[in-house]
């Protein structure tokens, strides 16, 4: 397997810039900060793990990252346009356009082949049947499953769903692709293939951030941010095997 910290590739343009984000939750008569004024710049072709203990903002800031939720004060730009001044079918475009989402538990239809699984962020897009259908075939292909296009998804592995999710992801040639938690619902040997799969896709130029709690997993990425208590409590290149316990209490 590649060491994480070989073969980095030359990061672009910023895609992600967001500054002082704060949110808020209302639990009842309190008031819950899960970010706390987090700073953080994201460029193409940068690999990009986020890690901290559970209650440390990572799934508030994964939802800020993908456009699903809105910060309570603070500035967010993705691709150079101010999130905040977007309406709801602008943010739906991003996050269906520019944003490939890849998910724990896989989020695919039972009832549908891994072909129309695939297609599915094309047909929002308004693509005709004839080139989403090349293109997710193509998307499935790329991930090692031009042989299963036709299966449905309790005809496959767990390691066979998650590469139908990340074909989905893919199938409209996003921005970024945001992963959370990839591999927890795999064996250790299924969750490595699909490790090797995203660094391949890094290796094609794809910018991919890695929500996760696994220290293991976030060595694969390139650069790996800390959140602790809804701030960035560390942000470095590579990972630092000294700084596991802090990471894990």
């Amino acid at each position: 397997m590649m060491d994480a910290r070989q073969s980095v590739r030359q990061p672009g343009p910023v895609v992600i810039d967001i500054e002082n984000i704060t949110k808020d939750y209302v639990m009842g008569e309190e008031i819950v900060r899960a970010l706390r004024g987090v700073s953080l710049q994201i460029r193409r072709n940068e690999y990009l793990a986020v890690m901290g203990p559970s209650g440390s903002g990572k799934s508030t800031l994964m939802n800020m990252l993908g456009c699903l939720d809105t910060p309570t004060s603070g500035r967010y730009e993705f691709n150079g346009r101010n999130v905040a001044e977007m309406d709801d079918d602008e943010l739906a475009a991003i996050r269906n356009r520019e944003i490939g989402f890849v998910f724990q538990t896989f989020n695919l239809l039972a009832r549908a082949t891994s072909l129309r699984n695939v297609e599915l962020p094309l047909i929002y897009a308004g693509m005709d049947p004839e080139t989403r259908v090349e293109r997710a075939t193509q998307a499935l292909t790329d991930v090692g499953l031009g042989d299963r296009i036709q299966h449905k998804p309790n005809e496959l592995s767990g390691g066979q769903r998650q590469r139908v999710a990340i074909a989905r992801a893919l199938v409209n040639d996003p921005s970024i692709i945001l992963a959370d938690e990839p591999t927890g619902n795999l064996d250790s040997k299924t969750g490595e293939e699909i490790m090797v799969l995203l660094e391949d896709l890094y290796q094609r130029g794809h910018t991919i951030i890695l929500v996760t709690h696994e220290r293991d997993i976030a060595a694969h990425a390139r650069r790996t941010i800390h959140l602790r208590d809804g701030i960035i409590e560390m942000d470095h290149a590579g990972f630092i095997p000294e700084l596991d316990a802090a990471v894990a209490s």
